[in-house]
């Protein structure tokens, strides 16, 4: 009888994997990814519909705190730093929160994301920012909670949040100007040193002309301004690699101390064996 129920048990199993309930949320998830300029912004969040229910000053008190939809956190995230009111928010990810009142909303970028609904303790601590938008009426009722990024500009969007006859537009600012200036300043000013770094590099490491290795790893020590120990490293293998054994220890005590500094053991470990080697 053991065995014939051991038996049925491993028969049946696979059913029972099987046969779990799959049902639709109440409340869909919904992700919303926009580019603003050169800005990537997304939001996560759950979208709970009215369903006959009136929503603010009821299923959403005024002058509390809400969740900003339902279930986890309402998340939005920005590529990179951006304006909202005069400050500035970092990149990064928030909670979105919002206090939902009868002519305005203050809407609220809280650092820490891994709730479900509302901070079990409040931590004033963890506001990145804070902001108040004024509401307006509109004059079809939205059904389900409703988050968009519109009224697109190069520089600016709109996060927009509607649900019943109320809808905020929350403007921000986006440093599309100083990121594509920065990008042309680049491209246009010749490579940068790590891009000498980096061809030099690979002419050492696939014994190209070592000639040229010496050429741009010198350019690169040229641009750079911190001299980073593991660029000197290089040029003093470059060194010895020519049959320069003095320059290339001179180097490598460069190396050395810089490494020394950023407390990197194999670099010094590195650089202290080379100049052993080629001291002898």
């Amino acid at each position: 009888m053991k065995k014939l129920l051991i038996a049925l048990a491993i028969v049946l199993a696979p059913f029972a994997t099987e046969a779990q309930i799959k049902t639709p949320q109440a409340s869909p998830k919904a992700i919303v990814k926009q580019t603003v300029g050169l800005t990537d912004v997304e939001v996560v969040y759950s979208r709970p519909g009215s369903r006959g229910r009136a929503v603010f000053g009821n299923l959403v008190p005024f002058g509390k705190l809400w969740r900003t939809g339902a279930n986890e956190n309402t998340i939005i995230s920005f590529s990179d730093d951006v304006v909202i009111d005069g400050k500035t928010l970092k990149k990064g990810k928030y909670s979105l929160y919002t206090i939902p009142k009868i002519e305005s909303w203050e809407i609220i970028f809280y650092t820490a994301t891994d709730n479900w609904g509302l901070p079990e303790n409040w931590n004033e601590a963890n506001v990145a920012l804070k902001t108040t938008v004024k509401e307006d009426a509109l004059p079809t009722p939205v059904e389900t909670f409703t988050i968009g990024i519109n009224g697109l500009d190069p520089n600016f969007a709109y996060l927009e949040m509607a649900w019943e006859n109320s809808h905020v537009a929350l403007k921000f600012e986006v440093p599309t100007a100083k990121i594509a200036t920065s990008s042309i300043q680049k491209t246009l000013g010749g490579p940068s040193w790590s891009d000498y770094f980096a061809a030099s590099q690979y002419l050492f490491q696939t014994n190209g002309s070592i000639t040229e290795a010496r050429t741009y790893i010198d350019k690169a020590l040229e641009l750079s301004t911190e001299k980073p120990f593991y660029v000197t490293r290089l040029k003093s293998l470059i060194q010895a690699k020519q049959g320069d054994k003095a320059g290339a220890i001179e180097t490598a005590k460069v190396s050395l101390a810089a490494a020394e500094a950023a407390n990197n053991q194999d670099y010094v470990k590195m650089n202290k064996d080379s100049i052993t080697e080629w001291s002898r």
